[in-house]
């Protein structure tokens, strides 16, 4: 189909492009459960591999460890190494036929897997209806792509990577300067909210940090967390960060004190910050204009 009808169709039938970026969403989610999975390994082998050429040899070096990267090698099943086969790599259809379970050796695949797909192909589907055919759709994607990624890797490792969040950021801000703002859609932002947004996300973050060890002698959040605030302000401009910030905190506090009285969690134990950024702004993305106003009605500062 030429792309000016495949354009029409998905412009003129907004169902009809939800569906198919929902499917598309199944299977980038596939990719982001690789990206969770192998991006903290690759890091820590990068990580352990320049301290090497910095510390005295000792013994024997060890054996380098079997090239792993993004793409290769083939994915396999972690207890047997089979590698899986394509049929049984269809985005949570694969999961179901298997029951759950590896095909060559019959060990438990995690539940998250499909999991994540779901909620990828979900949350893109939510973001085609929402923006309908357009750049804003585009740009939403992607920034819900990429906190999916940083979500996982923060829940499993307490790590957000730089490989994500800084290209995230500047993506924001290309976008501004290249696409602008778009009349109805709150992505992207002009190039000068984008700008003090990326600034004042990162800055307002760092502050808080240094206040908060100089009263606690503790550091309560990392790095990662300034440059994911940071990338939000850049998509999201600087008029939303505080309405990110709120939720987040909001729903850390909450989240954390369920955790604590439910499931006898040890208070001292650190809590990743990054899903809670990543959620809030998601929402602020979403609907943070109405949440917003709704919020300002509510407390009495907007008539």
């Amino acid at each position: 189909m030429p792309l000016n009808d495949l354009a029409a169709l998905y412009n003129n039938n907004p169902a009809v492009f939800a569906g198919s970026v929902f499917l598309l969403g199944l299977m980038i989610g596939s990719f982001l459960n690789v990206v969770i999975y192998r991006l903290p390994i690759i890091l820590e082998r990068d990580w352990r591999s320049q301290a090497a050429e910095w510390l005295p040899a000792a013994g024997d070096a060890p054996a380098a460890p079997e090239r792993l990267s993004l793409s290769t090698p083939r994915s396999a099943c972690p207890v047997c190494k089979a590698p899986i086969k394509a049929w049984q790599n269809i985005p949570v259809v694969s999961w179901l036929l298997l029951r759950g379970r590896c095909a060559s050796c019959g060990t438990k695949i995690s539940l998250r897997y499909p999991l994540v797909e779901l909620a990828t192909g979900l949350l893109s589907a939510w973001v085609a209806w929402h923006f309908g055919f357009g750049a804003p759709a585009a740009c939403g994607l992607l920034v819900t792509w990429a906190l999916i990624a940083l979500t996982g890797i923060d829940i499993d490792h307490q790590l957000l990577p730089d490989g994500i969040t800084l290209p995230l950021m500047w993506a924001g801000l290309t976008a501004a300067v290249i696409v602008g703002p778009i009349a109805g859609s709150p992505i992207p932002v002009s190039a000068r909210d984008a700008i003090i947004g990326a600034a004042a996300g990162y800055v307002s973050l760092w502050l808080v940090f240094h206040a908060f060890r100089l009263i606690t002698s503790k550091e309560g959040m990392g790095y990662g967390d300034f440059k994911l605030f940071a990338a939000l302000g850049a998509w999201l401009g600087w008029k939303l960060l505080p309405l990110v910030i709120v939720l987040s905190a909001a729903t850390g506090a909450v989240l954390g004190i369920l955790m604590i009285v439910l499931r006898g969690r040890d208070r001292s134990a650190p809590i990743p910050f990054g899903p809670y950024l990543a959620a809030a702004g998601w929402l602020a993305m979403m609907y943070g204009d109405g949440l917003l106003s709704g919020y300002l009605r509510l407390s009495g500062l907007s008539r």
